[in-house]
């Protein structure tokens, strides 16, 4: 009778368009068996499969994979409780970040081939995580999706928060839903404002670099390199959050783009501040060019190691390839596990406890 009382319910998830696994490795630290991840990049596979023991990577892109070649593949069967589908897929397109949308129109099509799987398994739980602009534009597929959701019987919580109150050390706003089919109502998980983690606390410990460093190590504190004017100008930048705005009135740093616009893109070619949550990691942390990516001191962009801490992966976690293009993208794209580990046991708790 004790142990039947005390035996814990399981769950398991895939991870659609998983990158390098951010989300699988929360859930795992969670205690979710993650069965695998989809992905379209076969450039993510090694550093997917190895930091995440048992998880299977497919490389497939998800508009051309059959719903039902993944019975085969991961062994998931329709209608199973203990399953949760996760589909926090890259969407720039609906960002609220003013930028050229060209290339990622295709992605406004994700959802909706997500939604092809949801239909087709009807797993117990469901998860999306996406920037905050894709929950307010209009002919978003999400507005379809929810419908299609209550149409199944799910029910559903959404909100928008700051991965910050959630054991990252970034202020990084998301957008996030949590469905059910199983009890009557769902949570997203309330973060912990009072306890935030600073850039200082992140990174200070790793050794000093300079821009351009890249050695055997596998760690990968690798850092982009510098134009010669570039360097100028982050050595004339002030240390610990300075801006641009420090040499504004040099003829020589000035950028013409941004004569008498002190205000348009203020952050770029800035400074992070020491004491405070890094900025939104993006998928460029590894330039100064395209945001606040400066690192306090050093007169350099934040490493790859540092990005990564900043997205609250591990200091073992390791990124298997020679890009650090490609590696910044996998970086940056990834939901912070930190994040997906909070989510993770919200999802336990409504499986084990029934709502809550």
């Amino acid at each position: 009778m004790a142990e039947k009382r005390n035996k814990i319910k399981k769950l398991k998830a895939v991870d659609f368009f998983c990158c390098a696994g951010g989300v699988t490795n929360g859930f795992v630290k969670a205690g979710i068996k993650v069965l695998g991840g989809i992905d379209i990049e076969a450039a993510y596979k090694e550093t997917y499969e190895k930091n995440n023991k048992g998880a299977k990577f497919i490389q497939a892109d998800i508009a051309k994979l059959s719903p039902r070649s993944l019975h085969k593949k991961l062994g998931i069967k329709k209608n199973m409780d203990d399953l949760i589908f996760v589909g926090c897929s890259p969407c720039q397109y609906y960002s609220n970040i003013q930028t050229d949308k060209t290339k990622s129109k295709k992605g406004r099509l994700l959802l909706e081939d997500f939604k092809r799987f949801v239909a087709y398994y009807n797993p117990g739980y469901i998860f999306i995580e996406n920037v905050p602009g894709l929950d307010t534009k209009e002919s978003s597929p999400l507005a379809r999706f929810k419908n299609f959701l209550s149409r199944k019987g799910y029910v559903f919580d959404e909100d928008v928060v700051n991965a910050a109150e959630y054991n990252v050390p970034q202020n990084r706003k998301r957008y996030v839903l949590l469905a059910t089919r199983l009890h009557n109502s769902i949570a997203v998980p309330k973060g912990n404002p009072e306890k935030i983690k600073t850039v200082r606390k992140t990174i200070s410990s790793l050794k000093v670099i300079p821009a351009g460093h890249r050695d055997r190590s596998d760690r990968k504190h690798w850092a982009g390199g510098l134009e010669e004017i570039n360097l100028k100008r982050i050595q004339h930048t002030s240390k610990n959050g300075g801006t641009r705005l420090d040499w504004k009135d040099d003829p020589e740093l000035q950028l013409k783009c941004y004569i008498g616009k002190d205000h348009t893109f203020s952050d770029v070619y800035g400074r992070m501040h020491w004491d405070l949550p890094a900025p939104t990691i993006t998928t460029k942390f590894h330039s100064i060019s395209n945001g606040r990516f400066g690192h306090p001191e050093q007169d350099r962009a934040l490493s790859l190691r540092e990005g990564a801490l900043l997205q609250s992966f591990s200091p073992s976690y390791k990124f298997y390839c020679d890009s650090i293009a490609i590696i910044a993208r996998m970086i940056g794209n990834a939901v912070p596990p930190e994040l997906a580990k909070w989510i993770g046991k919200s999802f336990l708790k409504n499986y084990q406890n029934g709502a809550i």
